[in-house]
């Protein structure tokens, strides 16, 4: 999964902070369960689980980032215009 994730676009990976857990760490088995997942490979964005035991296609991925990337910035400027 973490091999999806560097292959996608530079323009994407710029939107992105990608944080990698090893389940063989304290850090790693205690991020797996505060995202509540149950098998590898899982992807979470924006703290939310996403994708679960399975590689999305690369189309897919970078669809989910957009989305929530647009979300988030949408909020931001409201929030921006209320000041």
């Amino acid at each position: 999964m973490a091999e999806s994730v560097r292959a996608l676009p530079q323009e994407i990976q710029e939107l992105i902070d990608v944080r990698e857990w090893d389940l063989r760490t304290r850090e790693g088995i205690k991020r797996f369960t505060e995202l509540k997942a149950k098998s590898l490979p899982s992807v979470a964005l924006d703290g939310e689980l996403v994708y679960e035991a399975l590689i999305p296609p690369q189309e897919e991925l970078i669809a989910a980032i957009c989305e929530r990337y647009n979300k988030k910035n949408q909020k931001k400027k409201q929030e921006e215009g209320m000041s």
